[in-house]
């Protein structure tokens, strides 16, 4: 049966039975990936049962579900083991940007999962499904940028840095840059780029996030050939700019960077892990070398998600020893997180997400009631 030729199966009838390549539409098959298909039109049920079957969605689906519990118990780890001796208690505002980086993480993890887990009930809700997935990637970077705003220090771990000039202010913040001694227009210009820095840095983290999921979705409808490249190189730009404080605490944070609670080896692993899921999604590799072998279990994209998930879990281990570095002593930020500096920013970047996915949702069911008519004549 060629490409295009009349489905085996009416929708809805065959969740006990999976397809070739040659046998799906071409919006539903994945390089180098032969057999395992789902025939579209799964009920929901029928997509909960495939769940515990081997297809080739069985472990895309359980490497981001399970995921959540593993991230969750490190999380809670935090109020449970040895925490900072700053905050009251887990509903303490100190710790409000740390839970919009949890919701963040688990609303990524769930996303995904059941992304691959329901694609398969049409083919405008597999488009919206991965909508939705390319959405909450991007609400991840604006969690962790929430994150890292309010307790990545340049100077973690070490004593507070020299007043800002004119200010007498010897607390840590984000708009307290290094100065050098005997070059005061070079003091007075490293402060004033961190004003600027801690006004516009979670802007920019929000309106990056909201390029990335336009670009995203775009790739589902155009440039098949270089999907997979366009979208791992569009997320390396909220990268770049929310590890900006990781980057000045590395270059200008002393002992503190790479000792203490190892922000450097934690991040450096970080961006170890990836760079290595980036080239899975990119390469395909190891189905590329061995079509068909792969074609459930171990094949590139089960292997992204788990590098995605170890970026994740090292990132997680580097906020939390930035937090312990505050509860041993370095002053907190002046300028203290509130509800709407946090779940306030999530949830008007949330809002504006589902908007955009809602765009391109209905987009999609156009073009698919478009393509049914053209059928019908």
């Amino acid at each position: 049966m060629g490409r295009g030729a009349q489905m085996p199966l009416a929708p809805g009838k065959g969740g006990g039975l999976l397809l070739r390549w040659s046998e799906v539409p071409p919006s539903m098959t994945e390089s180098f990936i032969l057999s395992g298909y789902r025939c579209p039109g799964y009920t929901f049920a029928q997509c909960l049962v495939s769940a515990f079957r081997p297809t080739n969605e069985t472990g895309n689906f359980w490497t981001h579900f399970l995921a959540v519990f593993v991230f969750a118990f490190h999380f809670l780890e935090q109020f449970w083991g040895e925490g900072p001796a700053v905050p009251q208690g887990p509903l303490d505002p100190f710790y409000y940007p740390l839970w919009s980086y949890f919701l963040g993480v688990c609303g990524l993890l769930v996303a995904s999962s059941m992304a691959h887990l329901f694609n398969s009930m049409s083919l405008v809700i597999r488009e919206i499904c991965f909508y939705i997935d390319y959405g909450t990637i991007s609400a991840y970077t604006v969690g962790s940028s929430l994150a890292y705003f309010y307790y990545i220090h340049p100077r973690g771990g070490g004593s507070p840095p020299p007043p800002l000039p004119g200010t007498g202010n010897n607390v840590s913040s984000l708009s307290a840059w290094p100065s050098w001694e005997g070059s005061g227009w070079l003091s007075v210009l490293a402060g004033q780029v961190g004003t600027w820095f801690e006004a516009l840095y979670v802007p920019s983290a929000c309106l990056i996030a909201l390029f990335c999921t336009l670009a995203c979705c775009s790739t589902r409808q155009q440039w098949p050939r270089y999907r997979y490249l366009i979208r791992t190189l569009v997320f390396l730009l909220p990268f770049g700019v929310v590890s900006i404080p990781v980057f000045r605490k590395l270059w200008w944070g002393g002992g503190g960077a790479a000792g203490g609670h190892g922000t450097g080896r934690f991040f450096l692993r970080h961006c170890f892990w990836l760079l290595a899921s980036g080239i899975f999604n990119v390469s395909k590799i190891p189905e590329r070398f061995s079509p068909g072998k792969f074609d459930i279990w171990g094949h590139s994209h089960q292997w992204f998600h788990c590098c995605t998930f170890m970026s994740i879990l090292d990132e997680l281990h580097m906020i939390r020893g930035e937090i312990r570095e505050l509860g041993a002593g370095l002053p907190l930020l002046p300028r203290a997180p509130t509800f709407l500096s946090t779940f306030g920013v999530m949830l008007l970047l949330l809002t504006l997400l589902a908007s955009i996915v809602g765009w391109f949702g209905l987009r999609a069911y156009a073009s698919h009631q478009r393509s049914k008519a053209r059928k019908g004549d």
